[in-house]
């Protein structure tokens, strides 16, 4: 049976890869963009099963006008993709405040916006999946990203809390937490932030150099089976990780989490008092 689909942020990269993907499986996808031109090549090949939608996700009224329009087009949201975002690079010290703000209000408002819009809908449905892209640096981190980082963090809190909340309402809560991939996410689509403190020079060029490595970089293409499949199964994963990097990285991070709460363990349970 085939699905309706509602996700932001498709004008590219895994937004769009993943939207083609659902439309050749014979799903109908609402895909949001700021730039509808993005989706036209989309619409000459599918036709009435895409809604390209004209988007602003920190533009709050207009994502509930856009739910709306989604739920009153298709009938229902079977699954909703939380794609919209944007890498800001650069150290934490050199952010400006409203870079700082900037990506905050993209990359955790946005998606609380559209979260809190598709939710009454999911709710008289009595079913629907969420889908969140955060990231692996949702779990660990990078120099060079804190924003992103912390936005990231913001959103792995708030989907695990929801998922809580609407668990008795029939509606499962993904969080989809890939490593760098070769989209535009960290080329157009990127901030900078200034680099005019020289005592950061030194991350600086480590960062830089880590990413020349082009097997650091997964393939887009590898991810659509594995969104595919998770929309598929009546109880999809809370958490995904996507790419060798993340699952390596965030394996060995939370090892060592495990070993330093136990190497504390006395210190923690004394503290409670009684």
């Amino acid at each position: 049976m085939s699905k309706t689909i509602f996700i932001t942020g498709a004008s590219r990269g895994f937004g769009k890869l993943w939207a083609e993907a659902f439309l050749k499986r014979g799903d109908k996808v609402a895909a949001t963009a700021r730039n509808l031109t993005a989706l036209e090549d989309l619409a000459t090949v599918y036709g009435d099963n895409l809604l390209p939608i004209k988007l602003d996700v920190n533009d709050r009224q207009q994502v509930l006008d856009a739910a709306n329009q989604v739920k009153q087009h298709f009938g229902s949201i079977d699954i909703l993709i939380n794609n919209a975002g944007y890498g800001l690079f650069g150290t934490v010290e050199e952010t400006t405040e409203e870079q700082a703000r900037a990506q905050m209000e993209t990359n955790f408002f946005g998606l609380l916006w559209v979260t809190q819009a598709v939710l009454p809908i999911m709710r008289d449905q009595k079913s629907g999946h969420i889908i969140q892209v955060s990231s692996f640096l949702g779990l660990t981190t990078l120099p060079m990203l804190g924003l992103y980082n912390a936005s990231k963090f913001a959103v792995e809190g708030l989907s695990e809390t929801i998922a809580s909340e609407v668990a008795h309402l029939g509606i499962k809560v993904t969080l989809i937490e890939p490593n760098g991939f070769a989209t535009e996410w960290a080329g157009n689509s990127a901030i900078q932030t200034s680099s005019d403190i020289e005592d950061y020079n030194p991350v600086r060029t480590a960062f830089a150099e880590s990413g020349d490595n082009p097997e650091t970089w997964g393939k887009p293409e590898a991810t659509v089976n594995a969104i595919l499949t998770i929309t598929e199964i009546p109880n999809p994963p809370a958490r995904l990780l996507l790419g060798r990097v993340a699952y390596d990285t965030v394996h060995q991070v939370y090892t060592e989490r495990i070993k330093d709460i136990e190497r504390w363990r006395e210190v923690s349970i004394t503290a409670h008092g009684h």
